[in-house]
């Protein structure tokens, strides 16, 4: 059972203080799982002890990484709009280990501000994008694109042209971001686009700051929903096995709870439009018949389904709404339909509302 021996785990990080942090998930040296079925947190972080104990080994030993990516050098790095823990972790972990600064296209939610509090990282240290493009030159600055490549997903005050870079684990569709010159490009199909960071630190042999260990931590436990959704790889396995030891946390359970709880904590007080609009995404898809289909769709992802599910009656009206309002806004024509994704994330089931031409009501399970 965890932790492991004292022996196998890694020495303290040079230089790592825990003034200003949170109180860390049981940090302590005693054992503290009860006999049961391992969750799958767990069973990875088990499972990959060995393979991820070598990968650490790693860390740390390169002089400097921008001889080898030197686009990125002094870069802005960007999440998409309405930002979640991987777009925010991401971007401070990119900046970390490219040499440049992180920013945010808009504020955050209550899992972010509560992965932040853990580690000690100041919401001041990733400030708006646009306060950023126009301190580093306005036309002339250059932004490198984490967690998303979809125009419907960038912030305004970024232009295509000031682009250099994506590193991203999604799929290339219709609205991805043009180009006219070649960029830096790092797309995986992996759980998380902090995985991708996090592994790039190895293959760098980059330092690691521990707080951004962490933060990259929650972040794939956040997208992989604690490793048990389908589009978790075994990438994701072992990287967080590597970080939980290189941060030091004892009881990642108890950090996967604590940070779920986080994640629904704001939901009982949201209006029925803030759920609609919190998490929304637009794509376009190609249609049978040649045509362009736009859809937006929504995700909610609760501890208390349930709860989200007995408010159906104020959500079908204002997702009708949203999808009028999006169709209205005239950047590329009506939204044919409007999906609202109600993620039971204790049970991995998703109860989806859609609002399409007919109206809007509750998809069959």
């Amino acid at each position: 059972p965890l932790p492991m021996p004292t022996s196998a785990r890694p020495a303290p990080l040079a230089g790592a203080t825990h003034r200003g942090h949170r109180s860390l998930p049981a940090m302590a040296s005693h054992v503290t799982y009860a006999s049961r079925e391992d969750t799958p947190v767990e069973e990875a972080v088990k499972k990959e002890w060995s393979t991820a104990r070598k990968l650490m080994e790693v860390l740390a030993t390169a002089e400097a990484v921008e001889s080898h990516v030197p686009e990125l050098k002094g870069a802005i790095f960007c999440g998409h709009l309405v930002a979640d823990l991987d777009s925010i972790a991401g971007a401070i972990g990119a900046a970390a280990l490219y040499g440049g600064v992180p920013a945010r296209a808009s504020g955050i939610n209550s899992e972010t501000e509560f992965a932040l509090e853990t580690w000690g990282v100041s919401l001041d240290s990733i400030r708006p994008v646009e306060e950023l493009i126009a301190e580093h030159g306005g036309e002339s600055a250059r932004v490198c694109l984490v967690d998303f490549q979809q125009t419907t997903q960038l912030s305004p005050a970024i232009k295509e042209s000031q682009i250099v870079g994506i590193i991203d684990h999604h799929a290339l569709q219709s609205s991805t971001i043009q180009t006219k010159k070649p960029i830096f490009v790092d797309i995986r199909p992996w759980g998380s686009m902090s995985t991708i960071i996090a592994h790039s630190f190895v293959m760098l042999k980059a330092p690691m700051p521990r707080e951004v260990g962490g933060l990259l931590l929650q972040a794939i436990l956040s997208d992989t929903l604690n490793l048990r959704s389908p589009t978790t790889t075994e990438w994701d396995r072992k990287v967080v096995s590597m970080l939980v030891q290189y941060t030091g946390v004892v009881d990642v359970n108890l950090l996967c709870a604590q940070q779920f709880k986080s994640k629904s904590r704001t939901l009982a007080t949201m209006s029925a439009y803030a759920l609609c609009e919190g998490d929304l995404k637009q794509f376009k898809l190609g249609g049978p018949d040649g045509s362009i289909v736009r859809m937006a769709f929504a995700v909610v992802e609760t501890t208390d389904a349930p709860t989200m599910l007995a408010r159906v009656s104020e959500l079908v009206p204002e997702l009708v709404a949203a999808k009028a309002e999006l169709s209205s806004r005239g950047d590329g024509g009506d939204v044919d339909c409007i999906f609202l994704a109600i993620v039971d994330i204790v049970h991995l089931e998703t109860h989806c509302l859609v609002a399409g031409g007919g109206g809007g009501g509750r998809a069959p399970p």
